[in-house]
């Protein structure tokens, strides 16, 4: 079977493992570390900032199955893009949000995708309703910027055995994403 890769980073890499685990169309799910500074980064030094790395996960899958825009609408439907360096309790740039590509005809596509994250901003008027930035009476002061990074994948490397599907092992009293909603919605299985 024909398969292809793309990474994701965006708080979390047990809960996107977990996530992107759950899809059809994925082929195999692996957490670890994107565009690190140094070669073979140690959870520990990652955790502490010292390694440039984003946590995130590379995945692999059937084109035919799922494309690349559904894998990004579902990574967009549980992290949050307009987050600085934050999804739910996790904080830091090693949490920061980013779709990382390797090969070029992917380019065009992530690039189109991300182009409609950042012009989904919206803001708030003052009765709380959700405004365009179209809006003439609109202040960009309140916009919320998009921080997801979109580029090229520098270099990938997988965390150990301990941090590999981590949550079909581990009990956990919470997660920032709500699987059972995703479940419901029929995003996973």
């Amino acid at each position: 079977m024909y398969t292809k890769k793309i990474y994701f980073a965006g708080g979390s890499f047990y809960e996107l493992q977990e996530v992107f685990s759950r899809v059809n169309g994925v082929t195999e799910v692996v957490a670890g570390y994107i565009n690190s500074d140094v070669s073979d980064p140690e959870h520990g030094d990652v955790l502490a900032g010292t390694t440039g790395a984003a946590m995130g996960v590379e995945i692999s899958f059937d084109p035919k199955t799922i494309d690349l825009s559904g894998l990004m609408d579902i990574l967009f439907t549980v992290i949050d893009p307009y987050a600085k360096n934050k999804q739910g309790d996790c904080e830091g740039p090693m949490y920061r949000s980013g779709v990382y590509y390797v090969s070029a005809e992917d380019k065009p596509m992530v690039e189109y995708h991300m182009n409609f994250i950042q012009n989904r901003r919206k803001a708030l008027s003052a009765t709380g309703a959700a405004i365009t930035m179209n809006d003439p009476n609109h202040d960009p002061v309140g916009a919320r910027k998009c921080y997801a990074e979109a580029m090229k994948l520098k270099n990938f490397f997988p965390a150990g055995p301990l941090h590999q599907d981590y949550l079909k092992h581990h009990s956990v009293p919470k997660t920032h994403i709500d699987f059972k909603l995703l479940k419901d919605l029929a995003i996973i299985r």
